[in-house]
């Protein structure tokens, strides 16, 4: 199944911006963000087709997935 992927801020640095890529049916969120080594815990909020996802959510074909890191400041 195709899934196109989107980094945002920090994410990006040293990876891409946005890429599409072929995964085995079953992939879960948390599959693609271990694969990329971003640490869960700096995942400030996942959006699956522009609704908001948790880590265990199964994609699907065609699914667009956006990470965005923790935003800090004051």
């Amino acid at each position: 199944m195709r899934i196109t992927i989107k980094l945002f801020a920090t994410f990006r640095i040293g990876r891409f911006a946005e890429v599409t890529r072929d995964y085995p049916a079953g992939t879960r969120i948390a599959d693609i963000i271990g694969e990329l080594h971003i640490p869960e815990k700096e995942v400030g909020m996942i959006m699956l087709n522009n609704r908001h996802a948790e880590p265990d959510q199964e994609l699907h074909d065609g699914d667009s997935l956006a990470l965005f890191p923790l935003v800090g400041g004051g």
